[in-house]
């Protein structure tokens, strides 16, 4: 974890302990059920939440998963050798070969010259040097090479090579993530209130700095009688949450969760708690993970979704 995302981390750690909030209360149409009939929304909740957390296991757990993640390489503006060799400029992982060719960026742009034997494959062919496209690109390079995958990524103005490995110990080592019980309490009607004009807002991520992102309108919701208040993002076809809660102190990671939630519909959104999930850098310190912007730390304990897992 870099040192920004340690300090908000140990920040609510550091805050004083509080009384675990009751679930919100249930639809009163539950009420009405007796009291040997299990609600249909209840189980319908529990089925959907289930097939979702297998879909999301299955995507943490696959070849391209985060998982894999074993390197991140920030590129100086010139020419850098790579490999695992000690006198490599950037310091691969064991196992890769000591000289693995030498990175040189230009501005926003990075290409590769593989040194001497090594045989990389893009798109099922050889690799033999050149220009390899960012994920700013449309159609990003992937180069591989054995069980490892490299890719450029841009942020903001840092340019890195990231690094995957289908035999990564994460990967092998990994049981599960600890849940919540599905509940119908946790999935939450909010009132959508769009922004007025174009909005956006500064996100901070665990390099120390901020992104700035396109902010649709705001979410507003009751849990037991009081009023919160979060800001999406734009999330391609659906919001996305960057969120903390109380549980982050003692149950859940420490820097937030994520949660998307489909495009408002009459003016509400469904916000399902259940699947509040861990972000990427809770199992890697090589992820870039965006971390909750300011409004988005509810006075509230979200015991709902994920748990905490991973040492990161």
């Amino acid at each position: 974890m870099t040192p920004f995302a340690l300090a908000l981390s140990l920040a609510l750690h550091a805050a004083p302990a509080t009384k675990a909030a009751t679930p919100p209360a249930r639809p009163a149409a539950d009420k009405k059920m007796s009291s040997t009939q299990k609600p249909a929304a209840a189980e319908d909740i529990v089925a959907s939440t289930r097939t979702w957390q297998e879909e999301r296991l299955k995507s943490l757990e696959s070849d391209d998963g985060w998982l894999t993640l074993v390197g991140l390489f920030w590129l100086k503006e010139g020419a850098q050798t790579a490999g695992s060799a000690p006198e490599s400029d950037l310091d691969f992982p064991p196992g890769t070969p000591a000289k693995l060719g030498t990175f040189t960026r230009k501005g926003n742009t990075a290409s590769l010259q593989p040194a001497p034997g090594v045989a990389f494959t893009r798109d099922g062919k050889p690799f033999t040097g050149g220009e390899v496209k960012s994920d700013e690109s449309d159609a990003p390079d992937v180069l591989k090479l054995g069980s490892l995958s490299l890719q450029v990524i841009l942020r903001g103005d840092k340019l890195g090579v990231r690094v995957k490995d289908t035999e990564a110990p994460a990967r092998q080592q990994f049981h599960g993530i600890p849940t919540y019980p599905a509940s119908a309490a946790w999935r939450v009607d909010a009132r959508f209130e769009p922004s007025e004009t174009p909005r956006t807002i500064q996100v901070p991520n665990v390099l120390g700095t901020e992104e700035e992102m396109k902010v649709p309108g705001t979410l507003v919701f009751t849990v037991n009688g009081k009023e919160y208040r979060l800001t999406p993002v734009e999330g391609g076809k659906q919001l996305f949450i960057i969120f903390a809660d109380e549980t982050n102190r003692d149950a859940t990671y420490g820097a937030g969760r994520f949660l998307y939630a489909d495009l408002p519909k009459d003016g509400r959104v469904v916000l399902d708690f259940n699947r509040a999930y861990n972000p990427p850098c809770a199992f890697t310190r090589f992820a870039t993970c965006p971390l909750p912007p300011r409004g988005n730390r509810l006075a509230l304990r979200v015991e709902a979704g994920e748990k905490r897992s991973g040492d990161h």
